[in-house]
């Protein structure tokens, strides 16, 4: 049986809903941007207005007001993001208990069972983008499709308030066209590759010799080729569907360069008590820490490492963070961003393996220590104890917002 998948992409979602929330800003050329004081200046989302000028996401506010001169700058608003990415899923759980959420503003919906009760996948998706005008004051695109990748691209291709119907009749005519970077999942990278064996079509990716593809791009060349065919069975996650969690990271931009190790630890402190209390919250321990930094002419550098034994403990992330820093990093550049996550993550209540060579009670004289502090912040507030280092003066901004992580597709 065919499917029939719908992917919902609320347009230019941040910068419509503070359109929303200020009327004032309505069919003007805004953008949405971080904080130029706390170097956080370039730009998050933009109106459709803004778009039409050239104003394009990630570039540097000064760029974008070249191109745009009567730019209106607003800061951005996460918790109304957040609002309002829930009432359009609330929306859409009307329809169907298949919801897949890719990101704040986009979403699968697989409507195959639903069409005996609402009508057609095509008068379903006309009947949600009024409701969204209508009940939540946003507008959406919608693809409409017989698999989760078409439906996606179909949302793409017209916007704003638009539905775009790929039947599989449709793909040799509207999907083969375009160029190959068209496809979820080949970025400016990947397209470089594929442009420099002649593939710069989707039509060539689909007509292409999957072993050429495999012997290029390995795995995930095949895996493309079946994507370019149509041949994409990835079911569209239920509501009751339980994404596995496989780390918890916080990285900052920091309000001027970092010149020392002093300054790396007291900046990477902070962030590890975020992550370990989004352990403790979440039930988890962590085997293993990952960092990355990038410095003044952001070149990143990443490194791992596991633990001895799992862990929640920020003092053991930052010594093994601390430890890694020292040894993979030259100061040959001041560093401008920090990201630290906890990998490998396990379930709290797992048994673990003593090991023979390792002091097990030092460890856990770390994990009470911070169990500590994470319930007096809990009784008291976060700022009523922290570490005296941190009580320096650090070049951390003066709010560090927290981290909202939403699955991405998965493949089967």
């Amino acid at each position: 049986m065919n499917r029939s998948i719908l992917h919902c992409d609320m347009n230019n979602c941040f910068a419509s809903i503070e359109a929303k929330l200020n009327p004032s800003l309505k069919n003007k050329p805004i953008a949405v941007c971080g904080s130029q004081k706390e170097r956080h200046g370039i730009v998050l989302a933009k109106s459709q207005e803004a778009k039409i000028l050239g104003v394009k996401t990630g570039e540097a506010i000064w760029e974008a007001k070249i191109k745009c001169p009567d730019l209106l700058i607003v800061p951005p608003h996460y918790d109304e993001y957040l609002k309002h990415s829930n009432m359009a899923r609330e929306l859409y759980y009307e329809y169907t208990n298949q919801v897949e959420s890719f990101g704040l503003d986009e979403a699968w919906l697989d409507v195959t069972g639903s069409q005996g009760l609402y009508g057609s996948a095509s008068n379903i998706a006309d009947e949600l983008r009024n409701r969204m005008k209508k009940e939540i004051g946003i507008t959406i695109s919608v693809g409409v499709s017989f698999n989760k990748v078409f439906a996606k691209l179909g949302s793409d291709l017209k916007k704003p308030d638009a539905i775009t119907i790929i039947d599989k009749k449709d793909v040799v005519k509207k999907v083969w066209p375009l160029d190959v970077d068209a496809l979820i999942g080949i970025g400016p990278a990947t397209k470089r590759k594929l442009n420099r064996i002649n593939i710069f079509s989707l039509g060539d990716l689909a007509r292409a010799n999957p072993k050429t593809l495999k012997n290029l791009l390995g795995i995930n060349g095949p895996y493309l080729w079946n994507l370019a065919n149509g041949n994409d069975n990835s079911p569209v996650a239920d509501i009751y569907d339980q994404f596995p969690v496989k780390s918890i990271g916080h990285g900052i931009t920091c309000t001027s360069d970092l010149l020392n190790d002093r300054e790396v630890m007291h900046v990477l402190q902070t962030l590890a008590l975020k992550v370990t209390k989004r352990l403790i919250e979440g039930g988890f321990q962590a085997r293993g820490v990952y960092v990355s930094v990038r410095d003044r002419e952001l070149k990143k550098t990443r490194f791992q490492a596991q633990f001895a034994y799992p862990t929640v403990s920020s003092i053991i992330f930052v010594e093994k963070a601390m430890e890694l820093f020292r040894k993979n990093y030259i100061w040959e550049k001041s560093i401008r961003s920090i990201r630290i996550k906890a990998i490998n993550l396990l379930e709290e209540k797992r048994d673990i393996q003593l090991q023979f060579f390792e002091d097990f009670e030092h460890h856990q004289k770390r994990e009470t220590l911070d169990r500590t502090i994470y319930d007096i912040k809990k009784k008291f507030g976060e700022d009523s104890i922290t570490f005296g280092g941190l009580m320096e003066k650090t070049k951390l901004p003066g709010k560090i917002s927290e981290i909202i992580t939403l699955p991405t597709m998965r493949k089967n």
